[in-house]
């Protein structure tokens, strides 16, 4: 055993984590943040913006921040010669377009100059698109009828045709801008792309990264022929080949080597996404295992040993890491709602927890669909708030309508995957107890913190540790995802929310699809319940 580096190339900064499996302690942490370190790249949180919401970042700057990373690396202080192996995460969905040639330039690398100048005409395409970006809809709308008659996209691949993926991103570029798609030879995920500057040659892409693109079977867990063949002329020739999550893509390049001390014998796990290793960073190696992350977004991850996918198609399906499969929920209504609700009411943090103590659970039947902006799930065009049954300025009210908005939504559309027996919690709103005790009690399990909110380079790193030591998952993260004590489902509270949640599925059916009108079942709800 030994040192294990972690990377994490997320929109807004490249980080790495190191971790000491024989003192069991983390012995590196440094990021490199773009726009303050890197500001001639001139993004703004990582990001140059287009028309029509488009949404780039420049590969160099990649290039750049991870040879900067290195070096700090390299100057910490950590015994250079006790690194085993290294991984890394990168921010899904992004590609990167490289001219003819990219494998040969990286091996004949001068150590001594730095990358990114030795790179700058490497590139068929000088931005490369990335998650924020929104402007491949009709692209999406192409893809999803070549798919329908090979039985349905979400069916093929885990998710819907969506905007910010990879697929119907190539598409859209080789469509638009066909002499720059016919220039290049080779096209990268951001993952497999910094994979490939460590390894100094040409990195395969893993299943879990790859099952975020709309070309991926996930059951073959290749390429779809007929799936690559309606994204665009030629693309098969262009992408890396798929491996599995736990390959060892080679040793690390010589360039490393020779310009930071690195061991030669150190070896490369293949890379992955940021979610995928995030969830080996929450520690959700088990099938039954879910977590909540509670940020500016809200997500609801789950792993499965069987491949399921929402009839609605609804949310996404990766590969994950430990084996298996994970699903991917996410709402633009995470901490911008509650923000919203807080401040209508004039009130801080305390006073809001305060005032939500004097309703109790179920809110007497008083409901709320939070869509202060446009919602992903359910999929919302349009930014509308609905209450059923709630005054404006009712603060009691109010303040545990949101709350129990978000746990039940949450329940709702995860309802097609197994029941966890335990919810792991992380994000900012993770230490607001109030809420947790509202999702114990909704989903009837118990709720962990984490008390530590490492996310994806942890989970890089220890990707590469389990690997590497052919350790079981629980075994392997045990020392380095540790939890607070659980906060305990209400039994009470929890047979309320199995009456209120149909209610809410008839309120967001009313509201969105036109439905029945819930009005007499919340009355009822609210008799019983009051």
């Amino acid at each position: 055993m030994g040192i294990y580096l972690g990377l994490d190339s997320s929109t807004q900064s490249l980080s790495g984590l190191a971790i000491d499996t024989e003192s069991k302690a983390v012995v590196f942490e440094h990021s490199i943040v773009f726009t303050r370190d890197l500001p001639q790249y001139g993004t703004e949180n990582g990001v140059l913006r287009g028309p029509g919401g488009e949404a780039w970042s420049p590969p160099l700057l990649w290039v750049e921040a991870l040879d900067r990373l290195m070096a700090a690396f390299a100057s910490s202080g950590v015994d250079l010669r006790r690194l085993v192996a290294v991984s890394g995460a990168g921010q899904q969905h992004g590609t990167v377009y490289l001219k003819e040639g990219f494998s040969r330039r990286l091996a004949e690398l001068d150590a001594r100059r730095p990358l990114h100048e030795q790179l700058q005409d490497a590139f068929s395409r000088a931005h490369a698109p990335i998650w924020l970006d929104a402007s491949s809809a009709e692209e999406c709308r192409e893809i999803e009828e070549a798919a329908q008659l090979l039985g349905g996209l979400t069916a093929l691949s885990g998710s819907p045709a969506t905007l910010r993926f990879s697929g119907p991103q190539i598409r859209k570029f080789a469509k638009q801008e066909s002499a720059a798609y016919a220039a290049t030879a080779r096209i990268h995920l951001v993952s497999s792309f910094i994979c490939s500057l460590l390894l100094g040659a040409d990195a395969p892409i893993d299943h879990g990264d790859g099952s975020g693109m709309n070309l991926m079977d996930l059951k073959a867990r290749d390429w779809h022929p007929r799936l690559i063949a309606a994204t665009a002329a030629g693309l098969s020739r262009r992408l890396p080949p798929l491996v599995a999550p736990n390959t060892f893509a080679g040793n690390i390049g010589r360039t490393w080597v020779e310009r930071y001390g690195l061991p030669a014998a150190a070896r490369v796990l293949v890379f992955s996404g940021d979610n995928p290793c995030t969830l080996v960073g929450l520690g959700l190696t088990e099938p039954g295992l879910a977590a909540i992350s509670l940020g500016t977004s809200d997500t609801n991850f789950a792993v499965a040993e069987e491949l399921r996918v929402s009839p609605s198609g609804e949310g996404h399906v990766f590969v994950s890491p430990s084996g298996g499969y994970m699903s991917l929920i996410c709402y633009a209504n995470g901490s911008l709602a509650r923000e919203k609700v807080r401040a209508e009411q004039g009130l801080d943090w305390n006073g809001f927890e305060a005032a939500l103590e004097e309703s109790p659970p179920g809110n007497r039947g008083k409901l709320m669909l939070p869509y202060f902006c446009e919602e992903i799930t359910p999929l919302t065009r349009r930014a509308q708030v609905y209450r059923f049954g709630l005054a404006a300025s009712d603060a009691a009210g109010q303040c545990r309508a949101i709350f129990e908005a978000q746990a039940l939504s949450q329940r709702l559309h995860s309802r097609h995957l197994p029941s966890p027996k335990m919810l792991y919690a992380t994000g900012g709103a993770s230490r607001n107890r109030a809420l947790m005790q509202v999702f114990a009690d909704v989903f009837g399990v118990p709720v962990r913190r984490l008390r530590t909110q490492a996310g994806a380079s942890l989970g890089a790193a220890l990707r590469a540790f389990q690997a590497d030591s052919g350790k079981p998952w629980a075994e392997a993260t045990r020392d380095f995802v540790t939890f607070e004590t659980a906060i305990a489902p209400r039994p009470v509270a929890h047979s309320c929310y199995g009456d209120l949640l149909p209610i809410y599925e008839a309120c967001e059916d009313f509201a969105l699809r036109g439905g029945k009108d819930p009005e007499a079942r919340r009355l009822e709800f609210m008799r019983r319940w009051s």
